[in-house]
């Protein structure tokens, strides 16, 4: 049987796979969007280049709207647009937006159901260099108890893309989370996307990787060094983290007995929390947790930081051993 999902790309765990950040996932994906849909617009809370809005500000200046530094203003003026008839983005770095404008997406935007998509870039601890201040590790967490949102962290690149057309096209407030650091790009048009689902990019039985966001790579990358080892190791790619594919992570559970959860972000409230709630209701199993272990981000290369915070493909593995261990003695 074919280990890996066959429409990934055929070198997608090769070391020089293209790379790519999400965020430019993005870029492309919302000019496509507005081609389609005239009433699609931008706002950006003055990160133009930084959150990939150029080529959407250059093709339709008369849809582009520069809000300054105020995210509060962003978040609630994308309300009114949207009670207007329009489908605002609106962009800045994930700490800010949700981050400083959390009330007013809550309340101006969630619980008047209104038609606006928030795009947190450069989410994650991967913002490397710029520190705690402005790595969004708990965004996720925010976000997910407020009601009627749908929040995804796509994969790659090329998910990005398909993932902003998606929500241009769904009617209701969405959160996109996007990184700033490059990333390898291992899915190919071809993939499937579709919000609310999960796709199992490799197939196996002993232990199923939940992941989201980049480091579905380094879920995969481990896979495959576990399969050396004689561990048969299913990686389930779970870019919508609310609304969660309940049925995807119930039927991982009971095919493999032992979940890890893996994710950019404090293990707190994100995916893995969404993942145990589901669990705890439907198939109680035993899960371990990739993420950060409830600090605060610090400064650092990308790579050192995955590393320093436990997230790399050796602590995959080791995660992925101990929910082995803990499903053979419970």
């Amino acid at each position: 049987m074919k280990r890996l999902h066959p429409k990934l790309a055929k070198n997608a765990l090769a070391l020089d796979v293209p790379q790519k950040p999400t965020r430019d996932g993005y870029g492309v994906g919302v000019v496509e969007a507005a081609k389609r849909n005239k009433d699609v617009v931008v706002m950006c809370a003055d990160l133009t280049e930084s959150t990939r809005n150029l080529d959407f500000k250059k093709l339709f200046p008369e849809r582009f709207i520069q809000a300054g530094v105020h995210e509060q203003f962003l978040a609630a003026g994308a309300a009114g647009l949207a009670l207007a008839g329009k489908i605002p983005f609106i962009t800045s770095y994930a700490m800010f937006c949700p981050g400083r404008a959390w009330e007013q997406v809550r309340t101006n935007i969630c619980l008047n159901d209104v038609n606006v998509k928030i795009v947190g870039s450069h989410a994650g601890v991967s913002v490397g260099p710029d520190g705690a201040t402005h790595q969004a590790i708990e965004d996720i967490a925010i976000m997910r108890p407020i009601p009627g949102i749908v929040i995804i962290s796509p994969c790659d690149a090329l998910e990005a893309r398909k993932a902003t057309i998606a929500i241009a096209a769904y009617e209701g407030p969405c959160y996109l989370r996007l990184a700033r650091e490059k990333s390898p790009v291992f899915t190919t048009e071809a993939m499937p996307f579709e919000i609310g689902k999960a796709v199992i990019f490799r197939e196996g039985t002993d232990v199923a990787i939940i992941a989201c966001g980049p480091l579905t790579h380094s879920a995969l990358r481990a896979a495959e060094e576990l399969a050396k080892e004689g561990l048969d190791v299913m990686v389930v790619n779970s870019p919508t983290i609310k609304p969660l594919d309940e049925k995807a992570i119930v039927a991982a559970a009971k095919k493999c007995g032992a979940i890890v959860t893996v994710e950019e972000h404090q293990i707190t409230g994100g995916l893995g929390g969404a993942v145990a709630e589901c669990l705890a209701r439907k198939r109680p199993t035993p899960q371990e947790f990739i993420g950060v272990p409830n600090v605060f981000g610090e400064s650092g290369t990308p790579l050192e930081l995955i590393e320093h915070f436990g997230m790399g493909v050796t602590h995959i593995k080791a995660a992925a051993k101990r929910a082995l261990k803990r499903k053979v003695r419970e």
